[in-house]
C-alpha cells in the first residue's frame, strides 16, 4: 500500500529547481520525486562502520599501509597523543595526559 510523504519548510529555491527538473523530463513534480525517492531507496548501501568486521578493518588498513608505505611506529604515535594531551593542558583544556611506563 502507498503512503503519503509530507515535507515542510522546504526553500523555494530548491522547489523552484526540482520544479525544473521535473519538467525538463515531461513529469510532474510529483512523479518526478517519486521516482527519485525509488531510485535513492533501492541504491545499495554500505555497512555502517559498526557492523564492519574487526578482520576487513584491518585488511584495508594493510593494504592502505603497503599502498601508500605508510609507517607510523607505535612510539610516535603514543608521542603524538602525549604531545596534544600537553598541549591541551597547557591551555587548561583538560586534565594531565601522558603515557606511564
Amino acid at each position: 500500500m502507498a503512503v503519503t510523504i509530507t515535507i515542510r519548510n522546504v526553500p523555494e529555491g530548491v522547489h523552484a529547481e526540482l520544479k525544473a527538473q521535473a519538467a525538463l523530463r515531461g513529469l510532474s513534480l510529483q512523479k518526478y520525486l517519486r521516482r527519485e525517492l525509488v531510485r535513492i531507496a533501492s541504491e545499495p548501501k554500505p555497512a555502517p562502520a559498526s557492523q564492519t568486521s574487526t578482520d576487513e578493518w584491518l585488511r584495508e588498513v594493510r593494504e592502505r599501509v603497503e599502498t601508500t608505505g605508510t609507517h607510523i611506529s607505535r612510539d610516535d604515535i603514543l608521542d603524538a597523543i602525549d604531545e596534544g594531551r600537553k598541549s591541551r593542558y597547557d591551555r587548561g583544556t583538560a586534565g594531565t595526559g601522558g603515557r606511564g611506563g
